[in-house]
C-alpha cells in the first residue's frame, strides 16, 4: 500500500467523512498478504491522527479486523487497547501485536474487565492466567496460620467445614485479604518456575533472573539489592546505590549486563520503580532503551562498579592495617614511657 492508495481512498470518501477513511484505510491493509515496515508506519501515520474522531463503531470494527491480522500495527493496536473491554476484546484475545509485557500493563490499568478477556487467548503465559485467578477471587486466597487453625472442637462434617472456611474468609480485612493475594502471587510465580522455563524463554541464567524477580516482588529494597550484588559479584553498598538513584539508568545497565530479556528486565524494573511507568509511552521508552543498550557498554560499566568495590575493600584493608600498626606502637611506647617515668 503507497501513500498514492491512502490518496485514492480519501478521493473516494467525502470531504470530513473520518468515519469512511479510518475504516476503509485499515480494510484496505488486512487485505495485503505481507505488508512491509513502510505500510504499516503509513497506516498509523494515517490512522492515529483521526483516532478521537470516530465513533465507538467504527473503533470496534477496526479492533475486530486487526485481530486478525498477522502484521497488525503495534501502536494502533495499543490504542485500541486501551478503549473500554466491549472494543478491545477481540485484540486482547487474539491479536499476536500484543506482548506479555502489554497484557500485564493492561491488567494493571484496567483491572478485571480487560484481565478476563485476556484470560480467553490461547497459550497464555502461565503467570499472566495465575495473576488473572488471583484478581477473579482475591479473598479466596490466604495463609493459613497452624496455631489459628487447630481445631478447638471436634471435626464437623466436610460439607460444614468447608461453609465455616469460606464464612471467615469473606468476613477478612480487605488489607489481609490483598497481601494474602500478592503472597499467594509469589507462590505461584515461584511453582511455576519449570513451567516458564520449557514454555516461554528459558536460558542458563534463569536461577539469577528468579532471584531477582522474587526479591524485587517483596517490597524489600535490603533482599533486591542484596540478590542483585551476587549477581554482579559487587559489594551491597555499590548495588543499593544502583538502586538509589531517581533514574533506572544504572539498573537498566545492570539488567542488561546480566543479559536478560526486555520482558524480563522491565518486570524487574518496574517492581522497583513504579511510578516510573504511568502510562504506555514510559513503557515504550523504557524498551527502546533497553534494545538500544548494548550489552559490551552495560558490561563495561559492572567492571567499573567491580572495581571501584575492590578499591574500596583495598581501602578499608589499608585503613585496619593502619590502626592495627598504631595500636601496636602505642603498646610499644608506653613500657618506655613508664620506666622514664620510674627514673
Amino acid at each position: 500500500m503507497s501513500s498514492s492508495d491512502f490518496r485514492q481512498i480519501a478521493i473516494r470518501t467525502e470531504s470530513g467523512k473520518a468515519e469512511r477513511l479510518f475504516r476503509a484505510a485499515v480494510s484496505a491493509f488486512c487485505s495485503l498478504t505481507r505488508p512491509s515496515r513502510r505500510e504499516i508506519g503509513q497506516l498509523e501515520d494515517l490512522t492515529l491522527p483521526l483516532f478521537d474522531d470516530v465513533s465507538v463503531e467504527s473503533r470496534r470494527y477496526v479492533a475486530a479486523a486487526l485481530s486478525e491480522c498477522e502484521y497488525a500495527p503495534a501502536a494502533l493496536v495499543r490504542r485500541l487497547c486501551e478503549e473500554p473491554v466491549d472494543i478491545a476484546a477481540p485484540l486482547l484475545i487474539r491479536s499476536r501485536a500484543v506482548s506479555d509485557i502489554d497484557l500485564i500493563a493492561l491488567i494493571g490499568r484496567h483491572g478485571l474487565p480487560h484481565a478476563r478477556a485476556i484470560a480467553r487467548r490461547k497459550d497464555l503465559n502461565p503467570t499472566i492466567a495465575d495473576l488473572i485467578r488471583v484478581l477473579e477471587r482475591p479473598t479466596l486466597v490466604r495463609v493459613r496460620d497452624p496455631e489459628v487453625s487447630a481445631p478447638t472442637k471436634p471435626a464437623a462434617a466436610p460439607v460444614n467445614a468447608q461453609a465455616a472456611e469460606d464464612s471467615a474468609t469473606r468476613q477478612q480485612a480487605p488489607g489481609i485479604a490483598a497481601e494474602n493475594a500478592r503472597r499467594r502471587l509469589r507462590s505461584m510465580m515461584r511453582t511455576g518456575d519449570e513451567a516458564l522455563a520449557a514454555r516461554v524463554d528459558a536460558f542458563p541464567g534463569s536461577d539469577t533472573y528468579v532471584k531477582l524477580r522474587e526479591t524485587a516482588l517483596t517490597g524489600n529494597a535490603a533482599f533486591f539489592q542484596t540478590a542483585l550484588a551476587d549477581a554482579l559479584d559487587i559489594d551491597f553498598s555499590t548495588a543499593r546505590s544502583l538502586t538509589a538513584n531517581q533514574s533506572y539508568s544504572s539498573l537498566l545497565a545492570a539488567l542488561r549486563s546480566l543479559d536478560l530479556s526486555e520482558d524480563r528486565a522491565f518486570l524487574i524494573t518496574v517492581a522497583i520503580y513504579p511510578s516510573l511507568f504511568p502510562h504506555p509511552q514510559a513503557i515504550r521508552t523504557y524498551l527502546d532503551r533497553y534494545r538500544l543498550l548494548h550489552r559490551d557498554v552495560a558490561l563495561d560499566k559492572v567492571r567499573v562498579w567491580k572495581a571501584e568495590t575492590v578499591s574500596r575493600m583495598v581501602r578499608d584493608a589499608s585503613s585496619a592495617n593502619r590502626d592495627g600498626r598504631k595500636a601496636s606502637n602505642s603498646d610499644d611506647v608506653a613500657p618506655l614511657l613508664r620506666a622514664s617515668s620510674r627514673k
